[in-house]
């Protein structure tokens, strides 16, 4: 990349909030994540140059659209910064990131405000489930859709199974250790949650099936929250004498057809079922200058269902392609594992506030690298990855973030 980029600092919501219920809204999520944002980077708000704002559903969930000019309306001391938003379903905030990194190694700006920001709990549960359709192919994967993203992750799922096999108990593996690993997260959706022995079980009345092999704790949550994150150049750092908490080292982004089928049947004699996927990952190792997975420490991915993690484990190249249980069963993945994934509790346990999950990601990455994730620190953690998909992969963002110089 022709100039550095670093996080300054970040701040994240408590993603268990329902901002409805506790009397807030779109509006004041994002004036206090902006203040927040900008008091955790120790930075003055008139310092911000241009803003970068990601947003999947903003209209659909509360009525509200052109949210890139809401920090404007609700932080006066933002009036006149240039701004806009990005939508890429859950990637979207990943898009912002790539924007304003794009910004800075331009020359153009060198201090960019990300935020990723979602209210979704503003209509019954079923209801707001379904409003995210709009991130599939309507018609082709929808029509006759009842739950659209279980039943497309089922697909997936069932895709493994046919090529490699697939063993369900794998898959509330990984629903385990994310919601276990929550527990440790101030900020996850699900860190109150009394856990027992049956929680990622097959019983039917605790962990009931809401999709083909997918039942409610291989899911993530509907959420309400908002990540802010402030990313400067080398040279602000230097002008001002200042360190950054991380450094993105590396980036790849892919996108593709919006339809599963599409995808399933273009890779299907592939050795890795979601090829763009592994593609995304390898050109951010090859930007960072990461030879494989074993130059991480760790990685934050994208679990909205448990099969997406399970992808993930391969893509990464955790383990062959179609072998990713043995890093299940074998304890590969825990907090003290050979590769931690999702020490933060990830999505099913640390929540899914859709814009905001990409930009959540980057920032538990740069806690894991500052040494500052508290409870769910890896030890000695100096370069984590993140891996962060928008609808059925869609659109596919991979970050490598490492510690500050």
């Amino acid at each position: 990349m022709s100039q550095s980029v670093h996080i300054l600092g970040g701040h994240q919501t408590d993603f268990a909030a329902n901002l409805a219920k506790a009397g807030g809204s779109v509006e004041s999520l994002v004036e206090d994540t902006v203040r927040a944002t900008a008091a955790s980077a120790q930075l003055d708000l008139g310092d911000i140059e241009t803003i970068h704002v990601g947003n999947a559903f903003g209209q659909l969930y509360t009525g509200q659209g052109h949210l890139g000019a809401m920090p404007a309306t609700v932080v006066p001391e933002l009036w006149g910064v240039p701004a806009m938003r990005h939508e890429a379903a859950c990637a979207s905030s990943s898009m912002a990131t790539l924007a304003a990194m794009a910004e800075i190694e331009s020359g153009r700006y060198d201090c960019v405000l990300v935020l990723g920001v979602e209210q979704e709990k503003t209509m019954p549960g079923g209801q707001a489930a379904a409003v995210q359709e709009a991130a599939a192919w309507v018609g082709p994967d929808t029509e006759g859709a009842t739950y659209i993203w279980p039943e497309t992750f089922d697909h997936l799922a069932n895709e493994y199974d046919r090529r490699y096999g697939l063993d369900d108990i794998h898959l509330r593996a990984i629903g385990e250790l994310n919601l276990r690993n929550a527990k440790d997260n101030p900020n996850a959706q699900t860190r109150g949650w009394e856990l027992s022995a049956d929680t990622c079980s097959d019983n039917d009345e605790l962990n009931p099936i809401v999709a083909g092999r997918l039942r409610r704790n291989d899911i993530t949550q509907i959420t309400d929250g908002a990540v802010g994150l402030i990313l400067v150049s080398e040279k602000w750092l230097a002008e001002r004498g200042r360190r950054g908490q991380s450094r993105i080292a590396g980036w790849g982004h892919k996108t593709v057809g919006l339809g599963l089928r599409q995808k399933l049947d273009r890779n299907s004699d592939s050795t890795f079922v979601m090829p763009h996927v592994r593609e995304a990952i390898t050109d951010a190792f090859d930007r960072a200058g990461v030879a494989d997975v074993s130059g991480l420490d760790a990685i934050e991915t994208h679990d909205c269902m448990t099969p997406s993690e399970y992808l993930a484990i391969d893509h990464f190249g955790i383990t062959a392609p179609g072998e990713s249980w043995k890093a299940i069963e074998d304890g590969s993945l825990e907090r003290d594992g050979r590769i931690p994934v999702n020490p933060s509790g990830g999505l099913i346990g640390g929540g899914h506030p859709v814009g905001a999950t990409g930009a959540r990601m980057l920032l538990d990455a740069t806690k894991q690298v500052s040494n500052s994730a508290g409870g769910y620190q890896v030890e000695g953690a100096e370069r984590v990855a993140t891996l962060n998909i928008g609808g059925s992969t869609a659109t596919t963002a991979c970050f490598v973030v490492e510690a500050s110089a």
